[in-house]
């Protein structure tokens, strides 16, 4: 089961950044972070009140869930949309992938968790790959103002998913029903994000194109109603720390689509970082490791 979530949340989340980049254009970024979420929150409501599976909260659990609204579904992705004006969305992937390093040190921070030797190397190892897979892109990037304010907006955004991770996890801890807190959690999202952009007097305008309802469509759906269950339900079984390794396999299926749409051209480094970042896979889950052993001549021999 942990498998599938993991590989659920790497296929969905690795192919949301290219939907994001096509939402760039005449709506206002954060007029659309609030359609999407509003879309999103209004489908999964809806589907948990006519199944009958939307569960009451207490008043202290909805202020956790307007916490984590705000870090997960406004702040986080008001950071994300507004950096997509100065960076790729290859290089937002591999901001984001700090995750797991954020994730790491939250949890030893606020639940004094200890800091895994195995997730450590993985981690070092994942960040290493990011690090070669992505190096001629930022070799070709002038360190421009531009550059470090996207830099700056995508670390920040990274740190509010981050801790929206913990404010999950404590729902899970004390037995709330995940698809009801996400639910509420996305509809106070959709309200801050709505509210900041009427105080902002930004024009809730919408692009007709097709490009930009698909991706709409495709971020409401599949990126948040899906992708976000596969990841907050992951986070509940592993711990948040592990499941923001996921992140570093984000920017690989960013790659795969570009070499299949964009013509993106592999290189000798962008191999190495694949490597390292498959080997941080192995030592970050050594059940997959174990089940390759026979295969890769590692098994006890007689």
């Amino acid at each position: 089961m942990n498998t599938l979530l993991y590989l659920a949340v790497v296929l969905i989340w690795g192919t949301t950044w290219l939907a994001i980049g096509l939402q760039q254009g005449p709506v206002a970024p954060t007029v659309s972070i609030f359609y999407r979420f509003a879309l999103a929150a209004g489908l999964m409501m809806l589907g948990l009140a006519l199944s009958g599976r939307l569960k009451a909260l207490a008043a202290r659990d909805h202020l956790w869930c307007l916490a984590q609204g705000f870090c997960v579904f406004g702040f986080n992705f008001y950071c994300f949309y507004h950096a997509a004006a100065y960076l790729s969305t290859g290089m937002e992937a591999v901001l984001f992938s700090m995750a797991v390093l954020y994730n790491a040190a939250n949890g030893v921070l606020f639940f004094r968790q200890p800091l895994e030797g195995r997730l450590l190397a993985a981690a070092l190892l994942g960040m290493a790959g990011i690090c070669s897979l992505f190096w001629p892109e930022l070799r070709a990037a002038q360190w421009s103002p531009e550059l470090l304010k996207g830099i700056g907006l995508c670390l920040l955004g990274t740190y509010g998913f981050s801790l929206g991770n913990l404010i999950s996890a404590r729902h899970q801890r004390l037995g709330l029903d995940l698809l009801s807190t996400n639910g509420y959690a996305m509809s106070y999202g959709a309200l801050l994000m709505g509210a900041l952009a009427l105080a902002q007097g930004l024009p809730f305008n919408l692009d007709p194109r097709p490009a930009y309802l698909g991706a709409l469509l495709y971020l409401a759906v599949v990126g948040s109603v899906l992708g976000f269950w596969a990841y907050f339900r992951l986070v509940g079984r592993v711990g948040a720390s592990r499941a923001a390794y996921s992140t570093l396999l984000f920017p690989l299926v960013a790659l795969a689509l570009s070499t299949f749409f964009e013509g993106y051209q592999w290189h000798p480094k962008g191999v190495l970082g694949l490597a390292l970042i498959l080997a941080g896979n192995l030592v970050m889950f050594p059940a997959v490791l174990a089940r390759l052993k026979p295969w890769l001549g590692l098994g006890a021999r007689a």
